[in-house]
């Protein structure tokens, strides 16, 4: 079933090609994710414009950092960047942009993804796992920017 943000949206409300595209690229991410180091939670994420994929991410450490991702007690390091951050950051290194693209990404973002969302100029962004904290889709919602849910059960639809 297709969510936008936290309300449903028919199927009828994106076209069949658009929800092919949609169910391809998050099928992508979800394996993109497989490069993370991270034991306790593996995320990716790809940015889309004009159907070409101009910017990738997974959650990990920063660049010159060792890849370990949790302390000894399992828990998430603080410096560990989240595969959006990742995914932005490298179009800042490139000579894309990412005004008006499409993010597509294995967990709905936090707050402070969806900050760098909103100034990164994506109009979109499309997630396959709910995360327990919802005001990064809140304040995507806020700033107009379309959100759709895809659930992992409906990847291969």
């Amino acid at each position: 079933m297709y969510f936008c943000a936290l309300k449903t949206v028919s199927m009828s409300d994106l076209n069949d090609k658009q929800q092919q595209l949609d169910k391809r690229y998050l099928r992508m991410a979800l394996v993109w994710a497989e490069n993370s180091y991270c034991k306790r939670r593996q995320v990716g994420a790809l940015i889309v414009k004009d159907k070409m994929i101009i910017s990738d991410g997974y959650n990990g450490t920063p660049a010159g950092f060792e890849n370990v991702c949790e302390d000894e007690n399992g828990l998430t390091k603080l410096y560990v960047l989240h595969a959006e951050a990742n995914a932005i950051t490298k179009i800042a290194r490139s000579n894309n942009n990412s005004k008006d693209s499409t993010l597509y990404v294995t967990a709905s973002p936090c707050i402070e993804c969806a900050k760098l969302i909103i100034q990164a100029g994506i109009k979109r962004v499309v997630y396959s796992e709910q995360y327990r904290l919802t005001e990064g889709i809140g304040l995507l919602q806020k700033a107009n920017i379309e959100v759709v849910y895809i659930g992992k059960e409906e990847l291969n639809k």
